[in-house]
């Protein structure tokens, strides 16, 4: 069979760029955007595309050079999916809640020849420019081109250009060039930073297209679905479903700002069947859950931090239906997708809750996903309690960090994509986070999980938030600090009387002892990354500074004769078989 020719018949280069041309031939009467009093059509979007396309190669943009967009979820931002990479060059969608030295930063690794800004973000971008004045950090400024308001251009001007202007004078009758390689780079995106320094992770065109149908498969989208953008298209490119909604024929509901009031604006007024969020977006919409009436059912898609099975049973009781998956900017999106077996139709709400909470098995695009012990490359037990290191590897990971050969060559180390985050498997083999490897607290030798314990202060009726961290302790070395943010309470409602006191008892009720909290700080709310993650290195900061004062009081105490001030410690047989509360410390002489 070795005769058998590959040719342009059978064998084509893989690239999401397909998806736009099929469904402008193929729903030439679907609606493909909707912003606000914006309408367009899926051929008209495809005609605008090649425009744009046309005007960035008019402006000496080439293969490879990179176009970066600081802009939130509107029509021009998901036109540039497809168009930039449509005139040969690679897209880099930029985080809207990144400050001025953090988006000057990605400027000068990404190296941009042209930089789209919309008309809101213009006073930050005049910052960003500002910082790159120095010609010692950047070789050259990127050509601005501004993005007024679609519906009411505002004429607010930064540069020379304004992106309609640049549609309007583009070749209509552009022919995008083919992709000869499908391993060609078609986005750059950088990493939120929550770990360490952000990085740049090239995405190829096949890894896109692969990554793509996926998570369609995954998530059992149907065709022509309406899909409203609550998810940052600059997340990973919307978790691929930028290009996904075209493959499906689908209209996107585009969504300048998310709040919950807009969300459920937009699933009336045009039927909305499909959105992806992180589980953050479930607590705005739930604060508005009594206004709810009469809601038609909404797939949701969610990932980004482990849902606590308490919340996940609260979306649903809306109408919401929810998949969860586990992914990262590294593997395209989403890595992993909780596929949901008939038999546990059958559970209780709580149950099928605590099933939906789990992360579940690869998506398609992934050849093999394991969990490790990293020092003996074994796989762990499917027990679903020994935890190891979450390993992949498929078509979906990136190609590489930009311009950073030893950090890719770190990632791929033993020809898996080390992703950093502890898991165990089931005996069903569905996998399930259980901390980021650096959040895994040591205490008496045990190893407990952050999010276990997150998930329980979650089910508490008066919790809106929850981190938790490990705090330094004398005896065991580590001990679990609970970060807390309460509903907000009508005015002359009852709060409950939450105290630290009363919320570690609450835990001591529904915990192992060991794993129990030794110290609850109730917040205003719980400081996030500019993509909604809970920061856990500043409250580790701030955890560590709690144990200090605590320490000073100690000593202090201790220098005095007089026994009744002697700090007390407190048995709670706890498993580690030490002592499970924090040393307290009695009143200052």
């Amino acid at each position: 069979m070795d005769e058998l020719p590959k040719c342009e018949a059978n064998y084509t280069q893989l690239t999401p760029l397909s998806f736009l041309k099929r469904a402008a031939s193929s729903y030439p009467n679907r609606t493909s955007v909707i912003h606000e009093a914006t309408r367009f059509t899926w051929p008209q979007t495809y005609h605008r595309c090649r425009r744009l396309a046309s005007s960035l190669r008019s402006l000496n943009v080439s293969t490879n050079d990179v176009v970066s967009v600081l802009a939130p979820n509107i029509p021009a931002l998901y036109e540039m999916h497809f168009a930039v990479p449509m005139s040969g060059a690679v897209l880099n969608t930029i985080n809207t809640r990144l400050d001025a030295n953090s988006i000057a930063t990605i400027l000068r690794h990404a190296e941009p020849k042209v930089f789209f800004v919309d008309y809101e973000l213009v006073p930050r971008a005049r910052e960003v420019l500002r910082l790159l004045v120095d010609p010692t950090l950047i070789s050259s400024l990127p050509l601005v081109v501004v993005i007024d308001d679609i519906n009411s251009p505002t004429g607010i001007r930064l540069g020379e250009l304004e992106y309609e202007q640049l549609i309007r004078l583009g070749d209509p009758d552009y022919a995008p060039p083919e992709v000869r390689d499908e391993w060609a780079p078609i986005a750059l995106n950088y990493t939120s930073g929550t770990t360490s320094a952000p990085k740049g992770v090239v995405y190829s065109h096949r890894g896109a297209y692969l990554s793509t149908l996926s998570l369609i498969l995954a998530w059992e989208m149907p065709s022509q679905p309406v899909y409203l953008w609550t998810l940052p298209m600059f997340h990973c490119n919307g978790w691929t479903f930028t290009w996904g909604v075209a493959a499906r024929g689908g209209t996107n509901v585009c969504l300048r700002n998310v709040s919950a009031q807009q969300i459920f604006r937009n699933i009336a007024l045009h039927g909305v069947t499909h959105m992806c969020c992180a589980p953050i977006v479930f607590n705005i919409i739930l604060e508005e859950a009594k206004v709810i009436k009469n809601l038609s059912p909404v797939n949701i898609f969610t990932g980004g931090a482990p849902p606590p099975p308490a919340l996940l049973e609260k979306i649903e009781s809306l109408g919401f239906h929810v998949t969860h998956g586990y992914g990262l900017t590294e593997a395209t999106g989403p890595a992993l997708a909780c596929e949901w077996q008939r038999e546990w139709d059958a559970l209780g709400n709580s149950q099928k809750a605590e099933m939906k909470s789990r992360q579940g098995i690869s998506v398609l695009t992934m050849a093999d996903v394991d969990v490790v012990a990293k020092d003996t490359m074994r796989s762990v037990s499917r027990d679903g309690k020994t935890m190891g290191e979450i390993v992949l590897r498929g078509s979906g990971i990136m190609k590489g960090y930009f311009k950073d050969p030893e950090s890719t060559s770190r990632a791929f180390e033993n020809g898996w994509f080390w992703t950093g985050d502890v898991g165990v498997i089931h005996p069903d083999g569905y996998l399930e986070i259980k901390d980021r490897s650096k959040d895994v607290i040591i205490s008496g030798g045990e190893n407990i999980s952050s999010v276990e314990v997150e998930s329980v202060l979650y089910r508490h009726p008066m919790v809106a938030e929850a981190a938790v961290v490990a705090m330094p302790h004398p005896r065991w070395g580590e001990s679990p600090c609970a970060f807390v943010a309460l509903k907000k309470v009508p005015e002359g409602g009852d709060s409950g009387g939450v105290s630290e006191e009363e919320m570690i008892g609450y835990c001591r009720r529904n915990l192992a002892s060991f794993m129990v909290p030794k110290k609850v700080e109730f917040m205003e709310e719980l400081p996030k990354t500019s993509t909604g993650k809970i920061q856990k290195f500043e409250l580790r900061v701030k955890a560590k500074g709690l144990v200090v004062s605590e320490k000073k009081e100690i000593v202090k105490s201790s220098k005095s004769n007089k026994k009744k001030n002697k700090p007390v410690m407190k048995r709670d047989g706890d498993r580690s078989g030490g002592y499970g509360e924090h040393i307290l410390a009695q009143s200052r002489l």
